[in-house]
């Protein structure tokens, strides 16, 4: 598993004023290992952070983002086939999503957009939860203390609020795990991904600030609503950041361990500011054709995460016919695992709404579900108390199947 872990010591040796504890530069080049192309590129700043990564490690990194993509598609099908309400899809961004998941300890907590099914997928989350909520049958498709990370937030950027009141928890508490948050270029303009800035850069929390600029918020293009670069927005809060290509899971992977050593080290929060692309909808609700250039959308294809490191692999040999077809083979089943789990996933019954509000039993919500129980039961005629697993018919009374009543014999016919 990839962690923050390897190539601190040899980094830190080699560039002694680089450290936990000094600032790093804000903004500046864009990181990149890989090339379009797929070409290794030679970053001596860079490179002791990933001198750890085995050709093994590179064909899982490739693995990871062929079946994001895979559970990506799976989901958006579902959807336009009516099993889900809405799906908000990551093609594109699959690099920043598995370079920064992979990149981080279990102890670490991440506050994700709804769009960051890959970091989710790197915490250990199942695929079907992945879309409870977007099925209707759930607030939420897992339990967040079980995987550390929370539950996907559908305001924007208000989970960055969320991961830095986190950071200066486990500030208090004296740990050396690290929050982090993602979300999208849109969010920087948000009043919540500000705040949280002013706090994390005053109180000098562990925090990661992970922005995927992605060069749409929702039909509003990136330079609309930023005349600079983003990640130096972050030098009017005294946070450092970096701009690392979104696309190249090695450089993203470099830069996110980078970050979060800092943290580790009482060096504060960092801004990471992941160059990517969009290539699909906003949601399945949005029609990108709308407002964005086809031609556009041909450059960054040629940028594609999943191809540059495809190239890379066959550059070195390793992306066997084995390996191939043992990635392939993995995607097809957690595609087919992600299908069934849908169409085969129970209803909720009514009362199920009333759980997990609260972590403790809260009369206030008790006295809701004892009148909403008391409704329900007007449907069905009678004064018995429906039960929290029970299924309620709420269709109008001549719509519903007639009770099946035994008939009385007749007296007339011995057969009844």
């Amino acid at each position: 598993m990839l962690t923050d872990e390897p190539g601190q010591d040899a980094y830190k040796a080699s560039n002694p004023g680089i450290s936990a504890a000094s600032p790093r530069r804000t903004g500046g080049d864009l990181v990149q290992l890989i090339s379009p192309e797929g070409e290794r590129i030679s970053h001596p700043e860079f490179d002791l952070w990933v001198s750890d990564v085995t050709d093994e490690q590179l064909c899982s990194l490739y693995e990871d983002m062929v079946v994001i993509r895979r559970i990506d598609a799976e989901a958006t099908a579902l959807q336009r086939q009516g099993e889900l309400a809405l799906w908000p899809p990551l093609l594109g961004q699959e690099a920043s999503q598995i370079g920064s998941g992979r990149a981080l300890r279990d102890d670490d907590f991440v506050f994700p957009s709804y769009r960051d099914n890959g970091v989710a997928y790197c915490r250990g989350v199942e695929p079907t939860d992945l879309v409870r909520a977007w099925r209707g049958n759930a607030s939420s498709g897992w339990d967040p203390y079980r995987h550390n990370i929370a539950t996907q937030q559908i305001i924007i950027g208000s989970q960055s609020l969320h991961a830095t009141g986190y950071a200066m928890g486990i500030q208090h508490d004296g740990a050396d795990s690290v929050a982090v948050a993602l979300f999208g270029d849109g969010a920087t303009s948000e009043g919540d991904v500000n705040e949280a800035m002013v706090f994390a850069a005053s109180f000098q929390v562990p925090v990661v600030f992970i922005c995927q600029n992605n060069h749409w918020a929702i039909s509003e293009p990136v330079r609309i609503q930023s005349h600079i670069q983003i990640a130096d927005r972050a030098s009017g809060f005294g946070i450092p950041s970096m701009r690392v290509d979104g696309n190249d899971v090695l450089a993203v992977l470099a830069v996110t361990r980078i970050a979060l050593d800092r943290a580790r080290k009482g060096g504060g929060p960092t801004f990471i500011e992941a160059v990517t692309y969009r290539m699909g909808p906003h949601t399945t609700a949005d029609d990108p054709t709308r407002y964005r250039d086809a031609n556009e959308l041909e450059d960054w294809a040629a940028k594609d995460p999943i191809a540059r490191l495809k190239a890379l692999l066959r550059t070195k040999g390793l992306l066997t016919e084995e390996v191939e077809a043992k990635t392939q083979a993995k995607a097809d089943e957690v595609a087919r695992s992600l299908r069934s789990g849908v169409i085969n996933m129970p209803d909720p019954a009514p009362l199920d709404l009333f759980k997990h509000v609260y972590s403790t039993p809260n009369s206030w919500i008790e006295r809701q579900k004892d009148h909403y129980s008391r409704y329900l039961e007007s449907f069905s005629g009678s004064t018995r108390k429906v039960h929290s697993d029970e299924q309620v018919d709420f269709r109008p009374r001549h719509q519903r199947r007639p009770a099946q009543v035994p008939r009385k014999r007749s007296q007339s016919c011995p057969h009844g």
